[in-house]
């Protein structure tokens, strides 16, 4: 690579790390279960123990499924912290690895979901770890690859998922963030002791 060319392998992966290392990473330190598993409004998806939802469809292979619906209803549902995170952990990450990256098969139905705040924050950073050294393995010429028959964009380049999958990232890890600053200020008092 010449002196003054862009490196836009590094310029992507930076977008996400910048984000993740100086916004994102020390707003989850300290997730507890009770955040993770908040549900502010009635009928709120989550992540749940097997067989006690109400949800249409309850997927999962573990002790814990997760809540959907298909059609998914008009308007979408509210979901708890636990159900964003089990969306960004398997169907923005894990299913991209291993569909692009060579990692385990991955799917919504065969996930073992986390039962608890720190179980699901270590599976997060597994599959980011995963996504990001599959990203620096494409170098330059990959990313100019066609995403192919794995994705709903067959012609798209591994750039635009790249891009597609930080959006994603960017977008629910921003929503985790901003119901734990609901759950912090409707759940606890001035002196900080639980409502």
């Amino acid at each position: 690579m010449e002196p003054d060319e862009l490196d836009w392998n590094a310029t992507l992966r930076g977008q996400w790390e910048h984000h993740w290392e100086h916004q994102l990473r020390a707003r989850l330190d300290g997730l507890t279960d009770d955040e993770y598993f908040w549900s502010p409004v009635p009928d709120t998806w989550s992540v749940r123990p097997r067989g006690s939802s109400t949800a249409p469809v309850q997927v999962g292979a573990g002790a814990f499924a997760i809540d959907y619906a298909f059609p998914e209803p008009v308007p979408a549902a509210f979901t708890t912290i636990a159900w964003r995170l089990g969306h960004v952990i398997v169907g923005v990450l894990a299913a991209r690895n291993a569909a692009h990256f060579g990692a385990p098969a991955a799917s919504y139905e065969s996930w073992e979901y986390a039962g608890d705040a720190r179980t699901a924050l270590d599976q997060l950073e597994t599959q980011l770890g995963v996504w990001l050294a599959g990203v620096r393995e494409l170098g330059e010429a990959g990313l100019r690859t066609k995403v192919g028959a794995k994705e709903p964009y067959p012609e798209a380049s591994m750039a635009d998922l790249v891009l597609h999958i930080h959006r994603e990232l960017i977008h629910h890890l921003s929503e985790v963030c901003l119901l734990r600053d609901l759950y912090l200020h409707t759940t606890t008092t001035e002196n900080g002791a639980t409502r």
